[in-house]
């Protein structure tokens, strides 16, 4: 498993070990991360390797089962790492692949319209050639984001902030539920190349709903303008602002809620029920945490 130090990552491998999995943990040389320590106290095994090496890799991802990828970055991390991570899979005999993606269903956006997702776009197309069988976990957005980096349910001025329909069904499941569910797709040998879940569809009306339920309060709903206006707001800002370093700058935010309030990439069908021992959290329970 390459990532098991990040949020997302070091739950799906807790989640791995809870079902009983063997986890091997391949990080890179001097990390000391406190996940580290606490995955090795559950029994985890952790394996310093270098990530530029293929033979390095290669010999790190002998004797595994699936190499469940969980690293985040831009094209050096996503694009190159992952696909020496891949090669290395490969000529390690791995039988399974699951790539980093946990997002909204990119395979329906075009390209251009979000950085980042180009990028897995990108890796996929190696990936489906190669000689392995592989499976992405789509998810829509995180809920968590919700109660705060995603500028959306606004709690201060307790409006929720759109563009475009209010009508318009969107994809969420929250990163606890997204890594119960990639384990449990680890562990099993007939995933499909793709795996959609959304812990709740809701509508920005259903959203209002919602965080009045959760707060006791009246939401409101802002609409920002139509899409057309927050296409060029994302122009703007990133030729303002364009952090080309950054994993997540604002206008990559911006593209993340764009790509979904266009609906393109609305996740269909949903795989909800092929784990039936997970239990979705709702839009509600997590703004009322």
């Amino acid at each position: 498993m390459a990532g098991a130090t990040g949020d997302l990552g070091h739950r799906i491998a807790l989640n791995l070990l809870d079902r009983g999995a063997q986890v091997r943990a391949l990080v890179r040389p001097g990390n000391r991360k406190p996940e580290i320590n606490a995955l090795r106290a559950r029994g985890a095994e952790i394996l310093e390797v270098d990530f530029t090496s293929v033979p390095a890799l290669t010999k790190a991802c002998a004797g595994a089962a699936c190499v469940v990828s969980v690293l985040s970055g831009l094209r050096s991390v996503i694009v190159d790492t992952q696909t020496r991570l891949l090669d290395a899979a490969v000529a390690a005999g791995v039988p399974r692949f699951i790539p980093s993606d946990y997002s909204i269903d990119f395979t329906k956006l075009p390209e251009g319209s979000n950085r980042n997702l180009d990028l897995r776009r990108e890796f996929g197309r190696s990936l489906d050639r190669a000689p392995i069988q592989a499976t992405s976990v789509l998810n829509g957005m995180f809920t968590d984001l919700l109660t705060g980096q995603a500028p959306v349910v606004l709690s201060k001025i307790r409006r929720v902030l759109y563009w475009g329909s209010p009508n318009q069904p969107l994809d969420f499941t929250t990163i606890a539920d997204t890594a119960a569910f990639t384990a449990a797709a680890a562990l099993d040998p007939t995933t499909p190349r793709y795996l959609r879940v959304a812990g709740e569809v809701a509508t920005v009306r259903q959203l209002q709903a919602a965080a009045g339920a959760a707060t006791g309060h009246r939401f409101g709903r802002l609409r920002a303008g139509g899409l057309w206006l927050l296409k060029l707001m994302i122009k703007v800002t990133r030729r303002l602002a364009p952090a080309p370093g950054e994993v997540f700058p604002p206008w990559q935010g911006m593209q993340y809620l764009h790509n979904m309030f266009t609906g393109r990439p609305k996740l269909a069908p949903l795989d909800n029920d092929r784990y039936p021992e997970i239990q979705w959290t709702k839009v509600r329970d997590v703004l009322a945490a």
